[in-house]
């Protein structure tokens, strides 16, 4: 494998590894939030989360591109400086974590929704604290479903395309990912290099997921043995 191919596998897993990251906390805490908590405009909120999951990438590639514009919420004229993200590696990673945010706080949500609220009772009635509940009751039991939404955000990353390339370009050596570059290739019909890109981006799905299903069966081994 040359170095281009190298460095435009390490790029993917660097924006789909800090995206996932970014990713993991508020889409685990607002499938919390929608698994166990009442409030007004729950739906909205819930409808909201699902965007990108029904949207054209391209299309939440140019809304993130308006928001960023110079005269955007998120522009160097509202915010008085410039937050330098515009054609860069961050600006991919932006994109692939808004539209991994969906899987992961869904999946988040079906797995808290699995959790009995009265195993939740038990635990306060022991003595836990809503904080030490929550890590110590329903964080574990709902572990594995979380562990899916994670890997499902990160392979939604790993393979995203539309709105990366339209907030960030596909320059080479700087922000073009393993999508793009075999876009590109085929583009240009150099279907060699496209096949052996779509053989690495099929290799490293694989992966991930079967990294998954170890992960889960381990986890369901030790419980059972437990």
């Amino acid at each position: 494998m040359n170095g281009d191919l190298v460095s435009i596998l390490l790029l993917t897993l660097r924006v789909a590894t800090v995206a996932t990251l970014l990713v993991i906390g508020p889409a685990t805490f607002l499938g919390y939030a929608l698994a166990r908590w009442d409030f007004r405009g729950k739906r909205l909120l819930s409808a909201a989360i699902g965007l990108p999951l029904v949207l054209p990438p391209t299309a939440v590639g140019f809304l993130l591109l308006r928001m960023l514009a110079v005269d955007g919420p998120l522009g160097r004229e509202t915010l008085g400086f410039d937050l330098g993200l515009l054609l860069t590696w961050k600006a991919a990673v932006l994109a692939a974590a808004v539209m991994s945010v969906p899987l992961v706080a869904r999946t988040a949500r079906v797995a808290f929704e699995s959790v009995e609220p009265r195993l939740e009772l038990m635990g306060r009635t022991l003595g836990y604290g809503r904080f030490e509940t929550f890590f110590r009751v329903t964080l574990p039991l709902a572990g594995r479903g979380l562990l899916a939404g994670v890997i499902l955000g990160f392979t939604r990353a790993l393979g995203e395309f539309g709105a990366t390339v339209t907030l960030a370009g596909n320059i080479p050596n700087s922000t073009r990912t393993l999508a793009s570059a075999i876009f590109s290739a085929q583009q240009v019909g150099n279907h060699d290099r496209a096949d052996l890109l779509m053989l690495i981006a099929l290799a490293v799905g694989f992966v991930a997921i079967l990294a998954a299903e170890l992960l889960g069966r381990d986890r369901s081994t030790r419980g059972d043995s437990a």
